[in-house]
């Protein structure tokens, strides 16, 4: 169904969803404005305890009260009484898991792809919180950011149609379910949502993701018609950029001068992130110093992380440092020597090109990363940086080594006419991300607009 002139001047009215507050979802705000930007009326959707509203560009950010209750659950009273109770908490809760598998057993038996409302009934939150929302808005076209979203707009679709609206459907996989760390104690999580997932999938009638591989496992674990259009997490470089001044200097911030070698790690510090294996590499790297930049620098794991190197005798050569706003982080990283990436094995880290691998090549730093597929085998075709065994200090030790023994080698990749950096920009990307809203809303490829990466209509 022609939407009637709505995608050929643009101006079509996009309603984006996601299960977060907004404020710490690089790629969910740069998609927000860069629609906005080409055109779209774009109104973005996120939930979180409280209730706000604000301007992001040209959309319009709501964030919608969740009343307590997020996807079922109670987890934070659980991990209170866990965290108080002990040993015998956490005996309980082994002792239900045969339950929940029983349970996860007869439901699937039962209901098949229909087993979540029994397994996690919590997901219709998201529906009572959203829902209304969505159709007072009225879209044209809904873009449902990871996969709790798609449910919700999957029946936002339904509903409008049923009243004689057509309304198209983009689903943005941020991330290959099956291979997603559980987000909470609980054997029904997975299976739950995956079947949640397997219901609605077929209701897109596009699909974007953050990279070729993930791309190509959806595309076969889902049977899309077509491969997804791939959009991965770059930056974006045409806004105003930040002057010498208005950027902090990462080495007054730690203390270090121009000439001591400075490695450092941005973002989310978890065990699998993999950054105690750099702070156990420290003591054979002497004289080198690491900048960890992240949201708190007092968290209860970085306070772990400063005890490992107190232990080794190296904690005056580590610094967390907090955060600084989104539009200055390359230019805050630039100041470094090597950007680290050292995280372990696991499903979804071997098929990502993750924010921070962006954030560092705009920096134009040397990245070391550990030997997971997608990052590895792009650092090795680039030249940009060395790969390490991941987990293994020793051979950390020995790539660090090698990239302060020359760096200009690895930075040298970021210039020239075979640079990869033109490509790796949100502004590349949103490109592609408007060719889809265009070719599902029948306005066509707009002039000058690339479209070398096709858009995935789902088979009927």
């Amino acid at each position: 169904m022609q939407l009637d002139g709505v995608a050929a001047a643009g101006g079509g009215r996009v309603v984006m969803l996601v299960d977060n507050g907004v404020d710490g979802d690089s790629r969910v705000q740069k998609a927000a404005r860069s629609a906005a930007d080409a055109g779209w009326d774009v109104t973005l959707l996120g939930c979180a305890d409280v209730e706000r509203e604000w301007r992001l560009g040209g959309a319009q950010v709501r964030v919608l009260p969740m009343g307590g209750n997020r996807g079922g659950g109670r987890t934070g009273l659980r991990q209170r009484l866990v965290a108080r109770g002990g040993p015998l908490l956490r005996a309980a809760r082994l002792a239900r898991r045969p339950v929940e598998h029983a349970q996860v057993f007869f439901w699937r038996t039962v209901a098949g792809d229909r087993a979540w409302r029994h397994l996690e009934p919590g997901l219709w939150t998201y529906e009572r919180v959203f829902g209304p929302v969505v159709d007072a808005l009225a879209p044209d076209l809904i873009h449902a950011h990871d996969f709790r979203m798609l449910g919700v707009a999957a029946r936002a679709v339904d509903r409008a149609r049923t009243a004689g609206r057509e309304v198209r459907l983009v689903w943005d996989a941020h991330e290959w379910l099956p291979g997603a760390r559980p987000r909470r104690d609980n054997v029904r999580w997975l299976p739950a949502h995956l079947a949640y997932l397997r219901e609605y999938v077929s209701h897109a009638d596009a699909v974007v993701t953050v990279s070729e591989a993930l791309a190509e496992l959806l595309q076969d674990e889902h049977g899309l018609a077509e491969r997804p259009t791939v959009l991965l997490n770059a930056p974006a470089v045409t806004d105003p950029s930040p002057t010498p001044a208005e950027v902090p200097d990462l080495r007054d911030r730690c203390g270090v001068g121009p000439e001591t070698p400075l490695l450092v790690y941005s973002g989310t510090l978890v065990e699998q992130r993999g950054v105690a294996t750099v702070v156990e590499a420290l003591p054979r790297l002497p004289g080198a110093h690491l900048a960890l930049v992240v949201a708190d620098p007092s968290a209860p794991y970085v306070r772990r992380l400063l005890a490992v190197a107190a232990r080794l005798g190296v904690a005056e050569r580590v610094h967390p440092v907090p955060y600084v706003p989104h539009g200055q982080v390359s230019a805050f990283l630039s100041a470094a020597d090597v950007g680290l990436i050292p995280i372990h094995h696991w499903p979804n880290h071997e098929i990502a090109l993750i924010t921070k691998f962006f954030e560092y090549a705009h920096a134009r730093l040397p990245v070391v990363v550990s030997d997971v597929r997608t990052m590895a085998d792009t650092v090795q075709a680039t030249g940009q940086g060395e790969v390490f065994r991941a987990g293994d200090a020793t051979d950390l030790v020995r790539a660090v080594r090698a990239v302060l023994a020359d760096p200009q080698r690895y930075r040298r990749v970021y210039d020239g006419p075979a640079s990869p950096l033109p490509d790796w920009t949100w502004e590349a990307q949103a490109e592609r991300l408007d060719a889809v809203y265009r070719r599902l809303l029948g306005g066509g490829d707009p002039p000058g607009r690339s479209t070398t990466t096709p858009a995935v209509v789902q088979a009927p």
